[in-house]
């Protein structure tokens, strides 16, 4: 009978040995997905920190717009704005403004550019009028300014940022594709 109960005794002694050993091994395994998940997220947030300070370098050379070029040979592309009226920026009582806009590019290809554009632009020169004084735009050299304003806005809004070399030095391809602006209705009352 002694024989007996020694090898219940080792029967219950060899549980707890298999029993630690499979919470041994679960721990092992969970310190190591643990490990594996974080080198993981570390490796994925450092290579995408990388990435981007890559692309910040890269950047402007790769959203550096092409040169414009205007064939003097081929007639003008127009694309024809609509109607904008606005109230103007206070002053003196309420004034507003009505104007037709004629937008003069470089070929017909930032035409089909502009329509695709066209909301984003509006939107644009509606808040620039609006921010207008009618002092402002009593003279013929205020409504000149709002107009390369305008250019400003559409070359802008096809990813050429403004020029800042004077006027006077600058050829009107220098600024974008978008060549000039020019006014069919202009009524401030």
């Amino acid at each position: 009978m002694s024989k007996a109960p020694a090898k219940a005794e080792a029967a219950e002694g060899e549980a707890p040995a298999k029993g630690g050993g499979k919470k041994k091994l679960i721990i092992i395994v969970a310190v190591v997905l643990i490990l594996a998940i974080a080198g993981g997220a570390a490796f994925f947030l450092l290579g995408k920190k990388k990435h981007a300070e890559g692309e910040e370098e890269e950047e402007p050379a790769h959203h550096e717009p092409p040169k414009v070029k205007v064939d003097p040979s081929k007639p003008p592309v127009f694309v024809q704005l609509d109607q904008f009226t606005v109230n103007l920026a206070p002053e003196e009582g309420e004034h507003f403004l009505q104007a037709t806009m004629v937008l003069r590019v470089a070929d017909a290809k930032v035409g089909d550019s502009l329509k695709a554009y066209m909301p984003e632009l509006k939107h644009r020169i509606l808040m620039l009028l609006s921010s207008k004084r009618p002092s402002e735009l009593a003279n013929a050299e205020g409504r000149e300014e709002l107009a390369d304003e305008v250019k400003d806005e559409a070359n802008d809004v096809l990813g050429y940022a403004p020029n800042p070399k004077k006027k006077a030095k600058r050829r009107p391809e220098d600024d974008g594709p978008v060549l000039a602006v020019l006014f069919n209705q202009f009524i401030v009352q």
